[in-house]
């Protein structure tokens, strides 16, 4: 169906806009849809009136395809055709499609009887106004249905803004306690790397009893981590001497046994007090702490930070440090002046080797490098009322004043012994009578060996010891290893046997304590080995001129190694005479 209208003045276009109404409300177009067509058309006719001229509007039934054969829906095309002089002049023709519901036959709408009926005008006017009133009601109903969604978009947005508020303060919560949590852990780290160097340290310091060797380590463990710079100023070592010029932060640490801190801003460090700062460094701050000790202190570390300041904590951990360093020092320092002690009365008990014609003697004892070094070992030679010389090396077991104390008493008794005659094995048994009656829980060890200028033989006897070793002018090397007797002082009664061996002018014996040979790792008998091969790589004039130089050629291969867990006691007799 069409239906077309040529428009040229305002009646025409109010016949046209009723008769569009009247058609779409016959084709079951919504009242909405009709008020929004006959609207839309009305506004568009006054603008061609407006313009003026000739306009056609046509109105058209049809089909609007779907995605199906025959499933279109009807519809209803509005178009107006602009005028020649409008369509020259650009204006391009208005369309509007609405939907038609209801398809309906022919329609009647009566158009050129609108203008003369003023019944079918009072009715198109108020169908009109009804189209109207409809929309106004759907308007006010979106309207309060647009206010109540502002409402609760309101209360919404309300919701929304508390509830990020509290997301911020959770976040703002879980932020510092990050931060707490970090900080934490980065304080965790920094006190257990603390704890761990001031253990390392502490157990390097510990390590020595040289005092000296404590002084040197300990700026080698503070530079650069803990300090730029350390200075070890310890009272005892200057004397009567001038020294070097200390800060007068150090003087006042001396003096008044607290840490002090010189610098031109307070350094607010825990159980430090503040100076001023230093003439000797105005422009570093330095931190003086005492070398403390029961009586008074040994002397005052001087540290300058290796950055601006120190951080609390570390000057904490640097006055414990020094306060264990003083600690491993004044140890060191005591054990030193104990060992001092130790070896000269060490010495003090071992006498001087007689020179007897056609025999030449050398000895040497070396303390163990533990302990206080006083040990059990022991040489003595002495002339017997014959004209006899008798050479012994002993070693009574276990160290300290005890030990030393029971060799002086053996060494006595045996050359009370040796007045009244008597060979090696029987002065041997004496001894052993004398040790188990003495010191029931003390055993000893010994060798004697006695030479005569008129007997070309060496007797000799063992009691538990190491066996000699000799040297013969030919240059080869033996082990006495005859069957020797048990320790001395065991509870049991032994008569110890003497054994003889020829020697001749040139001849050497090697009198020892298992110090010499003994290793723990590999035992006596590779140490013997050594020390007959060291004894047989002399020449015969080497051992004639210079006893002494040979017994230190001897010692220099045998121990090596720096360290020792046993005296070492060696006595060298050569039987003077051409090789």
């Amino acid at each position: 169906m069409t239906r077309s209208w040529q428009i040229t003045d305002v009646t025409d276009a109010a016949r046209a806009r009723i008769a569009t109404a009247r058609l779409a409300a016959a084709f079951g177009v919504p009242p909405v849809e009709r008020a929004r067509l006959t609207a839309s058309l009305g506004a568009q006719l006054r603008q061609c009136l407006t313009k003026g001229g000739t306009w056609r509007l046509t109105l058209e039934t049809g089909t609007a395809p779907r995605t199906a054969p025959g499933t279109g829906e009807s519809v209803l095309h509005a178009v107006v055709t602009p005028s020649p002089r409008a369509a020259t002049a650009g204006q391009p023709p208005w369309r509007v499609t609405v939907p038609c519901p209801e398809a309906a036959a022919d329609v009647d709408v009566g158009a050129d009887a609108v203008a003369e009926d003023p019944e079918l005008l009072a009715q198109a006017l108020l169908g009109a106004d009804e189209d109207t009133a409809l929309v106004l009601e759907r308007l006010s109903e979106q309207e309060g249905l647009v206010e109540f969604h502002r409402e609760e978009l309101q209360q919404t947005n309300q919701g929304v803004v508390a509830l990020h508020a509290e997301l911020d303060a959770a976040g703002r919560a879980q932020r510092e306690a990050f931060a707490a949590e970090r900080k934490a852990r980065t304080e965790a780290e920094n006190a257990r790397r603390r704890l761990t160097f001031l253990a390392d340290a502490s157990a390097v310091l510990t390590a020595s009893l040289d005092h000296h060797e404590i002084v040197r380590r300990l700026p080698e463990l503070l530079v650069p981590e803990y300090a730029a710079s350390v200075d070890i100023w310890l009272f005892d070592q200057d004397g009567d001497r001038p020294g070097p010029a200390h800060a007068a932060a150090a003087v006042v640490a001396a003096r008044t046994g607290r840490p002090q801190y010189a610098a031109g801003h307070p350094g607010r460090l825990p159980g430090v007090d503040d100076q001023p700062p230093s003439a000797l460094a105005p422009d570093r701050p330095l931190l003086c702490i005492p070398l403390p000790t029961r009586q008074a202190p040994l002397g005052v570390v001087t540290l300058s930070p290796p950055g601006e300041r120190w951080d609390p904590d570390d000057a904490v951990m640097l006055v414990e440090l020094t306060r264990r360093a003083s600690i491993a020092i004044d140890h060191a320092q005591r054990y030193q002046h104990n060992r001092d002690i130790a070896e000269t009365l060490q010495r003090a008990l071992l006498t001087e080797l007689p020179s007897p014609p056609g025999l030449s003697l050398a000895a040497r004892y070396l303390p163990a490098t533990h302990g206080l070094n006083i040990g059990g070992d022991w040489y003595d030679a002495f002339r017997q009322p014959d004209g006899g010389v008798i050479a012994v090396v002993g070693d009574v077991t276990g160290h300290g004043l005890r030990a030393a104390v029971m060799m002086s008493q053996l060494r006595t008794a045996l050359r009370a012994y040796a007045v009244d005659g008597g060979s090696p094995g029987q002065l041997l048994t004496r001894l052993h009578i004398f040790l188990h009656h003495l010191q029931p829980d003390l055993f000893a060890t010994a060798v004697i060996a006695r030479f005569h200028p008129d007997d070309p033989t060496v007797t000799w006897a063992a009691a538990g010891h190491p066996p000699p070793v000799l040297r013969t002018p030919d240059g080869r090397v033996r082990t006495l290893d005859d069957k020797p007797g048990a320790m001395l002082g065991i509870p049991l009664r032994q008569e110890i046997a003497d054994h003889t061996v020829a020697v001749a002018p040139g001849s050497t014996l090697a009198l020892y304590t298992d110090g010499l040979v003994e290793r723990r790792a590999l035992g006596i008998d590779p140490g013997i080995a050594r020390l007959t091969a060291a004894l047989g790589s002399f020449g015969p004039a080497e051992l004639e001129a210079d006893l002494e130089g040979s017994a230190d050629g001897i010692l220099r291969p045998m121990l090596s190694d720096s360290e020792r867990d046993d005296d070492v006691c060696l006595l060298l007799c050569h039987l003077r005479g051409t090789a």
